[in-house]
């Protein structure tokens, strides 16, 4: 299977000829993929009860590692870490929540298309908020240095009162001082899982959406791995598999991943028969 899968990527194109001396080979020979997700990061990668890590992106992982015909090995990184570990050649593949960015470009392969994405939202206490519109003219909890917080000021007309910490901003909430705290809804996700948030909610879909992107070495990104994992990029989209892993792990539904797959799924329809 390993030969096969290495000779029909060598057929891409001159630019894939040396596909089979990459980082390709090195995984097929290996016999396993070394993916680097975050190990505390509920519901995308996380411990399960047998100490294990489960997860959207372990899940992405296992697919990858499944369609090479290799074992799946999860290796935990961090956000401050994980680019280093892939140049070094610690983890053959980043899926660990990593936003899609001009910079990052320049020292990762990002594989194109995105796998998730996330926003900034809001958490307010049940039944307070309906609309972004809502929050106009209203005291509104922050976080120092996030680049939506000027949006959020003059676009929305909001009085945002911006905290050096997200403990601070969501104890100043807590305490009546602001009817909403703005952050990724990533993150405001994972709170409403706890019991300590059970009287709030998010109530407003996502401003605008900061696509998350898989990653392989730099110099992979046009060669045999890096098309691989493009393949698998597009397939996850195409196929509804992100939508499914959406239900499985309870994330909120996203108008994106609908959009997304409209977007990228192949029109067959000129395959049934004609009468």
């Amino acid at each position: 299977m390993a030969a096969a899968l290495v000779g029909s990527l060598c057929l891409l194109g001159a630019g894939q000829a040396q596909a089979d001396e990459g980082r390709l080979k090195e995984i097929l020979d290996r016999g396993t993929v070394r993916v680097g997700v975050q190990g505390a990061f509920k519901p995308w990668s996380f411990p399960a009860p047998d100490g294990s890590l489960q997860g959207i992106e372990v899940d992405l992982g296992k697919s990858v590692a499944d369609t090479l015909g290799v074992k799946f090995e999860p290796v935990v990184v961090t956000s401050a870490n994980r680019m280093q570990m892939l140049q070094q050649g610690k983890i053959d593949l980043i899926l660990g929540g990593m936003y899609d960015t001009a910079e990052r470009r320049k020292i990762v392969g990002i594989i194109e298309p995105a796998y998730w994405t996330s926003g900034p939202s809001l958490l307010a206490r049940k039944g307070v908020i309906k609309d972004w519109k809502d929050i106009a003219n209203k005291p509104v909890c922050g976080k120092q240095g996030n680049y939506y917080n000027k949006q959020i000021e003059t676009e929305l007309k909001a009085k945002l009162t911006a905290f050096a910490g997200n403990t601070e901003g969501k104890e100043a909430l807590r305490a009546g001082k602001c009817i909403a705290w703005v952050y990724d809804d990533v993150s405001i996700m994972a709170d409403l899982e706890s019991p300590d948030w059970k009287d709030y909610e998010m109530p407003v879909p996502v401003l605008y959406n900061n696509p998350w992107a898989a990653a392989v070495p730099i110099e992979e990104v046009n060669k045999g791995w890096g098309v691989f994992m493009t393949g698998m990029a597009y397939r996850w989209q195409a196929e509804g598999k992100l939508i499914d892993l959406e239900k499985k792990w309870g994330t909120k539904p996203s108008a994106w991943f609908v959009e997304q797959q409209k977007k990228l799924k192949w029109d067959t329809t000129y395959l049934a028969p004609k009468n």
